[in-house]
């Protein structure tokens, strides 16, 4: 059997006595699709940001490519594969579309972006930026000011952002949060074209996306995994649906 490309063993962390990670265990194969919900507070961002080194674990192993990560700094993880969307943007927005995305490949490249803004190199972050914005269906923007982009367009921009990183894995944290539900039919055509070999864990609390999207759904509760399981199991499972007050989780 092939190894994961990410390993969690006993992931946990505290603040004082409100503890955010219970001993986590997670295993992402390449190619994987796995979704990680639960209710409001669960740890869900938390765990990401200990993945990607914006926190410290207290406890716990995690392994990229079996190497030991925990203790690198956040932009050595993602130097070694590891990716992320945010929650809440983090696009120049000064900037355009296009810039967003070659700003991007030339920190991959190690260039001094500012030093090259009117080099061959430059040009070749320009054409890798506009190829990666076609990916992901908004080639059409890459002239337009951030600022100016719906705000749809920017949440697919983080998403291109993310992949010029070339990553091994994708985090993706809550990429359609914000999105009026009549638009995230684009969020699932471009989720379903991300590149296959790419581990992706995606949070979302629009359960439409994950249930569509994911192979395998995780459930975090109170910092700690609930269950896990395949999409149809844990829709009916009841411990699933207690924790949502009862609700359908589909």
């Amino acid at each position: 059997m092939s190894s994961p490309v990410l390993s969690v063993r006993g992931l946990s962390k505290s603040f004082g006595a409100l503890v955010v990670a219970q001993n986590i265990e997670l295993d992402l194969m390449a190619g994987a699709r796995v979704g990680l919900i639960g209710p409001n507070g669960a740890g869900k961002t938390t765990f990401v940001n200990l993945l990607t080194g914006f926190l410290r674990p207290d406890a716990g192993t995690i392994q990229l490519d079996g190497i030991a990560i925990e203790g690198m700094r956040p932009e050595d993880r993602v130097h070694r594969g590891l990716a992320r969307t945010h929650q809440i943007n983090t696009l120049l927005v000064e900037e355009s579309a296009r810039d967003n995305v070659a700003i991007t490949i030339a920190e991959r490249e190690k260039f001094a972006w500012r030093a090259i803004r009117y080099s061959p190199q430059w040009q070749q972050c320009l054409d890798e930026a506009q190829a990666r914005l076609d990916e992901i269906g908004i080639g059409d923007v890459g002239d337009r000011q951030v600022r100016h982009l719906p705000y749809g367009k920017q949440r697919l921009l983080e998403i291109a952002i993310a992949l010029a990183l070339k990553p091994r894995v994708l985090l993706l944290d809550e990429p359609a949060a914000g999105v009026p539900s009549s638009e995230t039919h684009v969020f699932h055509k471009v989720l379903d074209r991300l590149p296959a070999e790419i581990a992706i864990l995606i949070i979302e609390h629009d359960m439409d996306v994950i249930f569509r999207f994911a192979k395998e759904i995780v459930v975090l509760v109170q910092g700690r995994v609930l269950t896990r399981g395949e999409p149809a199991q844990i829709a009916v499972d009841p411990q699933v649906r207690a924790v949502y007050l009862g609700r359908t989780v589909v």
